[in-house]
């Protein structure tokens, strides 16, 4: 099994609160992660509807079945079972005695903040990192401008042949074929995990709509040009993001309002959560295609997104990133912030340094009143630089 970066504060949380509860996309490794951490408790399915239909009916006696430690996979399909949880562990406050997963972030949060607010621990769980892929330490985002060439080779993949491929466990884990997998998880996703949710009765719009948000991916979320493409209300295109928002399919980047005396863009912008996905979306077939791709950088920018929210969740801390963009399209891709200070990043898919790489970088340090403001560059080349106080960061130290 790939060690995953969220174990040790899985094991070290267990020790404290009553209840953990993994989230993440369906598919992203919670149920194998929990069992193999916690591989003395008893485990339950509400997948199975002979299991869900007794939590629902009876949760009473559905928990009385189990006297140990329990692990309950997709917990957020029976809700009143959370009421009956509290009770327990109100009664014997014992650390670690649920775990309890789910792949919807909506339903499973709404039952924890109405039931088990205070007991419980919350982690998300996406698909791999690339460190935990090629089994390297994750990069210390508090210190990304200021990091040192390894003293070893680092071993990544192709960088396409890996955007292509994804980071879904059962691909690697399998050794399958990617486009197949994600062509039977998108439709398993559509008509078991969507109608669960929200009762969409046009499946053929709703995938139709997913196939123009991943021609967005990296782009400025303009709900009204994309529900009048999709040939769909307004209302209707923010509903369903909600739904690929909760079921952790997109993830929408919020600007930053630091005020520069300029006009700002004040709409966020949106990333697929796995590369992937996106590229079957896209119906990009091969890695090689992918390479020659319109949509090569924002496949790029997604990916190097994704790696930093993974980054944050896997040391159990929310996302404190932006990006920053004005009226006449200058843009900071990504904004970190480190208390009272922003480190600006710029993303670039070429893989050779030029001074054109780093022109908004210093666009902003020009705005800052500070010609020696700390940035960071990510490109899709292999050498790290220091060129004139900016880090120039390869993808493969990500």
């Amino acid at each position: 099994m790939i060690k995953r970066q969220l174990s040790e504060k899985l094991a070290e949380a267990s020790k404290k609160y009553p209840v953990l509860t993994i989230t993440g996309p369906r598919q992203s490794g919670k149920t194998t992660l929990a069992r193999y951490l916690f591989n003395d408790y008893q485990y339950v399915s509400l997948e199975e509807p002979d299991n869900t239909l007794m939590a629902k009916e009876d949760p009473r006696g559905f928990l009385e079945q189990f006297t140990g430690n329990l692990i309950i996979d997709e917990a957020q399909k029976a809700p009143k079972l959370f009421s009956y949880i509290q009770t327990i562990v109100d009664t014997v406050d014992k650390p670690g005695r649920f775990i309890l997963t789910g792949s919807h972030n909506f339903l499973l949060m709404e039952n924890i903040t109405q039931s088990l607010a205070g007991r419980c621990a919350i982690f998300h769980l996406l698909p791999f990192s690339k460190a935990e892929l090629i089994g390297s330490e994750p990069i210390d985002i508090d210190f990304l401008d200021n990091l040192k060439a390894p003293t070893e080779k680092n071993k990544a993949a192709d960088l396409y042949e890996m955007l292509f491929t994804g980071f879904y466990p059962r691909i690697h884990d399998r050794k399958l074929e990617p486009q197949e997998w994600l062509q039977d998880y998108l439709l398993s996703y559509i008509e078991r995990d969507v109608r669960l949710i929200s009762n969409i009765g046009d499946v053929e719009t709703f995938q139709r709509f997913m196939g123009l948000c991943a021609a967005r991916s990296g782009q400025i979320l303009n709900i009204s040009s994309l529900a009048s493409d999709c040939g769909i209300t307004s209302t209707t295109a923010k509903k369903w993001l909600s739904i690929l928002q909760c079921s952790f399919i997109i993830k929408l980047l919020r600007p930053h309002y630091r005020n520069f005396n300029k006009r700002l863009i004040k709409s966020p912008k949106i990333y697929f959560t796995d590369t992937g996905l996106l590229c079957h979306l896209l119906k990009i077939r091969s890695s090689d295609e992918l390479r020659k791709s319109d949509m090569r950088g924002p496949v790029f920018e997604t990916w190097v997104i994704d790696e930093f929210i993974k980054n944050y969740y896997n040391r159990r801390r929310e996302p404190d990133m932006f990006f920053w963009r004005d009226s006449s399209a200058h843009e900071i891709d990504l904004l970190i912030s480190k208390g009272s200070e922003l480190l600006p990043i710029g993303i670039k898919s070429s893989q050779t340094f030029n001074n054109n790489l780093i022109k908004e970088l210093n666009f902003w340090r020009c705005l800052t009143n500070n010609p020696k403001h700390p940035g960071v560059l990510i490109y899709g080349g292999d050498k790290l630089l220091n060129f004139k106080g900016l880090t120039i960061l390869p993808w493969t130290l990500l």
